[in-house]
């Protein structure tokens, strides 16, 4: 019986580089307050917001998605040509075809690669890091470009006080590429499809709907396991985790979440990312946007353990351990 000749891949996976975007508009508080019945006091008490930014009509989600790109690869220190294949996590598209990954791979002078686009909403950012270290440690692409990118304001109504104070525009990107070691861990991931509904968009005419109160019991009682059983499988103890970046979807929620952690074991000067208070919730932009401010700032160092977790509609969720490069 004739046998299939697999490609030898490499031992361990790694992020090698860092990148992200926001567009120049920064929209505060007190900036909604004059379009709807809200004020600054009433969202930093529910959600932790103080301010987000919009991108602008002409500026389109592949846009943002290649200037994060970019810096992801000069992070790296590698060339476009180095990289072997593009994802793009978003579910913001203004069309379902052509797919972002294969727009931003031309733009970018990625040729020929592999290209395409993951849609777990708001844990499609861990979805296609999963997926990109699998593909490197198979042999199946040497290094590969990582992108979560949003426009949500294309499908928020700017009057619906729910979902308008708290969904923003971003990009944020990493390259993945082989280690000696291991240092990006087993993702666990999965969803609760009989909530699907919780958060969704009806149709190409309708704008997100979000029940913001049962999508919070969801993440504040089901998420921490998931980012417990991740340290888990990735060989450690809570206590080893240096920096939580879950996704950013709601102060509350990510105090919540580091609070059941800390009760797991997690050490109480663990750092949690914020990164919500001043860019809002951009979905699958969200964690590796946080990472790069968090390394930015000096909170994040090379060789930190760092615990992600995503989660949102779907409702899915993934998480896994990294080391910061």
């Amino acid at each position: 019986m004739t046998t299939f000749s697999l490609p030898a891949g490499p031992t361990g996976t790694r992020i090698l580089g860092i990148g992200s975007y926001q567009p120049e508009n920064v929209v505060s508080n007190h900036d909604l307050a004059k379009t709807m019945e809200t004020s600054d006091e009433w969202i930093r008490e529910r959600v932790g917001i103080v301010n987000r930014r919009f991108a602008g009509k002409d500026e389109l989600l592949v846009d943002m998605a290649v200037d994060a790109g970019s810096k992801a690869i000069a992070d790296s220190g590698l060339q476009p040509s180095d990289i072997g294949a593009v994802i793009v996590a978003t579910c913001t598209m203004p069309s379902p075809i052509p797919n972002a990954a294969a727009q931003v791979a031309e733009r970018m002078g990625v040729t020929a690669a592999p290209a395409f686009d993951v849609n777990a909403a708001c844990a499609g950012f861990c979805y296609a890091l999963a997926t990109a270290s699998d593909m490197v440690r198979s042999g199946s692409a040497k290094n590969v470009l990582v992108i979560g990118a949003e426009k949500l304001t294309d499908w928020v109504d700017p009057t619906d006080r729910s979902t308008a104070i708290i969904f923003a525009d971003a990009a944020g990107a990493v390259v993945v590429g082989a280690g000696d070691e291991p240092a990006i861990g087993p993702v666990v991931w999965g969803s609760a499809g009989d909530m699907a509904d919780t958060i969704a968009i009806a149709d190409r005419h309708s704008s997100i709907h979000q029940e913001g109160q049962a999508v919070f019991r969801w993440a504040t009682t089901q998420i921490a396991p998931v980012a417990i059983r991740a340290v888990e499988l990735a060989g450690l103890e809570m206590s080893d985790v240096d920096v939580f970046v879950p996704h950013q979807a709601n102060l509350r929620i990510v105090e919540a979440i580091a609070k059941r952690l800390r009760a797991k074991g997690a050490r109480e000067d663990m750092v949690v990312a914020r990164d919500i208070v001043e860019s809002g919730n951009t979905s699958s932009a969200s964690i590796p946007m946080a990472l790069d401010h968090m390394r930015a700032a000096g909170e994040i160092s090379s060789g930190d353990v760092v615990l992600l977790v995503g989660f949102g509609a779907g409702l899915s969720y993934a998480g896994q351990v990294v080391r910061c490069p």
